[in-house]
């Protein structure tokens, strides 16, 4: 006799069990989520409104605001759902969207913050270089690199 058992889903840990810890939780993740949204956004508006502001630090910067909301808007959308209407149920390929998606920014972040202390570097010790070692083709290129390294956990694990 085969197996054919199979998952389709995921019940995941409630954060609490009465309905106004729940409406609690929900607003906290709310106000978390609004506080991201805005503080990412105004640094991305800033940054691409201000010509002042075209350097390669705030070039980075940008890229990392942009992680960081594909990062927090990977998890805490589905929390908030889960805590407002009372359910604690995930279908599989949602929860291996979710963990793509968070190890895919998670992994993005780290690689572009490795090219930020870089910048940092260049700027403080090579400040004579600084120009030609970090042009835009350059950070472009390092940017790239950083997003495209997000990718690299899933090419050792195949999802069948």
């Amino acid at each position: 006799m085969p197996n054919s058992s199979s998952i389709s889903e995921f019940l995941l840990l409630a954060l609490a069990d009465t309905r106004q810890l729940q409406l609690l939780h929900f607003w906290l993740l709310l106000g978390i989520y609004l506080a991201a949204l805005l503080g990412n956004g105004l640094i991305s508006t800033a940054v691409a409104c201000d010509h002042r502001l075209h350097t390669p630090m705030y070039f980075f910067l940008l890229n990392l605001a942009l992680l960081d909301l594909g990062c927090i808007s990977t998890t805490l959308p589905k929390a908030m759902a889960n805590a407002l209407w009372h359910t604690r149920a995930i279908s599989y390929a949602g929860c291996a969207a979710q963990v793509f998606f968070f190890l895919f920014f998670i992994t993005a972040e780290y690689s572009l913050l490795t090219i930020m202390s870089y910048d940092r570097y260049v700027a403080i010790c090579k400040p004579l270089h600084y120009g030609t070692l970090l042009g835009s083709r350059a950070c472009a290129t390092m940017a790239a690199a950083a997003w495209s390294t997000g990718q690299a956990p899933w090419r050792l694990y195949r999802l069948d």
